[in-house]
């Protein structure tokens, strides 16, 4: 993980701050809860999700799927041991979605809190809460849309064609998401710095470098043993960008290259194991995986531009007012390869058979539009504490409650009991 140095604050305020996170974290784990525990009771007209095929996975029974991906699951029976198995998958889902708040609040404290806190001298105790604040807003955050089913032309729903960061009724999107949290700023961190390999680095660096290589590769093959949407998309997005590193060094990093590759090589297993679960069809089935232009997307949305902007409006005007960053920042610009990569899959790619409806590729497309938002957050915060521009500034935070509270909405609307789509 990047360190960015300590800051330098009292006990008062990082007792302030503790206590204020730990409120705020409770509040988030008991609405979660009681929204995931409503959807392991509800049925196709309450509370839509996949709940039920869940729940039969984690008690060993066919629940008509393949879940070839054990952590969730492994979590949810250990849970069960004291709990109903309704209850136990509503609490492994919970715990694990709110990790990722916890992440999210561990980064940004070390990315930004220390500028923040700098710039505003006055109140030290303010971005620690703000910073709070922002990492539980990231589990509530989605897209754009006008309430009461107006949409734009070519959008035929609110959610489904457009997509959100945030997909409320899939459990092990939010199952795997802590570990793509860290996956992410483990592998943003390693490309600052593995091209320069181990020769000539004291022996502490090269410790602590081949400590980095490990952690990456064990939170990658966690998020691929949880859900490997963002894996997928991950590995899609780091490989060119090494390949096209190698090239651009005339080979001179090949080395430090091969080594960061072996990092995927657990998870390359695994995925290998995956594939032969669910994309390898059963006899007289048809099955793998097809190549078409949005052969899927095209049958939840018409328009994609509006689609793209709805779903990625703040990260779009983030990137117009601050572009020149994708040349400095490793994070940011790695964010919107992710993204892009994503996007890519979603559109070009799509599963054969009769899970071609259930539009599978997208999962790792809402995974790069999540990334998005937190590459922006970032970005915006480090021009907040610049203090530069604070119209501009104004608008693009203004852009990002609208998010806020469209998500916030869409939050009420399910745990009402009412469709995701």
């Amino acid at each position: 993980m990047p360190e960015q140095g300590k800051v330098k604050r009292t006990d008062k305020n990082r007792i302030i701050d503790i206590a204020f996170f730990a409120a705020l974290l409770s509040g988030v784990a008991f609405v979660m809860l009681t929204l995931f525990y409503r959807q392991t009771m509800g049925n196709s007209d309450y509370y839509h999700s996949d709940m039920k095929a869940y729940i039969l996975e984690m008690q060993g029974l066919d629940s008509g799927y393949s879940f070839p991906y054990p952590v969730f699951f492994k979590l949810s029976a250990l849970i069960h041991l004291f709990a109903s198995p309704e209850l136990s998958v509503a609490i492994a889902t919970m715990l694990l979605n709110v990790f990722s708040m916890v992440l999210l609040k561990v980064f940004f404290n070390r990315l930004a809190l220390k500028e923040l806190v700098e710039s505003f001298p006055k109140c030290p105790w303010l971005p620690g809460i703000a910073l709070s604040l922002l990492s539980a807003s990231m589990l509530f955050i989605s897209m754009l849309y006008l309430p009461n089913n107006i949409y734009f032309s070519g959008i035929k729903f609110k959610y489904l064609g457009v997509f959100t960061s945030n997909p409320f009724h899939n459990a092990t999107y939010m199952a795997a998401r802590p570990f793509a949290v860290l996956a992410f700023f483990w592998y943003a961190r390693l490309l600052t710095c593995y091209e320069e390999g181990f020769k000539g680095r004291h022996r502490e660096d090269r410790g602590a470098l081949a400590r980095d290589y490990v952690l990456f590769a064990v939170f990658l093959l966690l998020a691929t043993m949880t859900k490997p949407s963002f894996t997928i998309v991950l590995v899609g997005a780091a490989g060119p960008l090494m390949a096209y590193r190698m090239f651009r060094s005339k080979f001179r990093n090949f080395v430090p290259t091969i080594l960061l590759g072996l990092c995927f090589i657990p998870t390359f297993a695994d995925l290998l194991y995956q594939f032969q679960g669910v994309f390898v069809p059963s006899e007289g089935a048809e099955g793998g995986i097809g190549f078409g232009l949005g052969t899927v997307w095209r049958l939840y949305c018409n328009n994609m531009p509006a689609a793209i902007a709805l779903a990625i409006g703040f990260p779009l005007l983030v990137l117009l007012f601050h572009f020149k960053e994708l040349k400095s920042n490793t994070i940011y610009r790695f964010s919107w390869q992710l993204y892009l990569m994503g996007f890519a899959m979603a559109y070009f790619l799509y599963e054969k058979g009769f899970r071609q409806p259930d539009f599978n590729f997208s999962w790792g497309y809402m995974y790069g539009i999540f990334f998005c938002f937190v590459g922006a957050l970032l970005v915006l915060l480090k021009a907040t504490a610049a203090k530069k521009r604070p119209l501009l500034l104004g608008v693009q935070w203004l852009a990002y409650l609208c998010h806020l509270g469209c998500g916030l909405y869409y939050f009420l609307g399910l745990f009402r009991g009412g469709h995701y789509y």
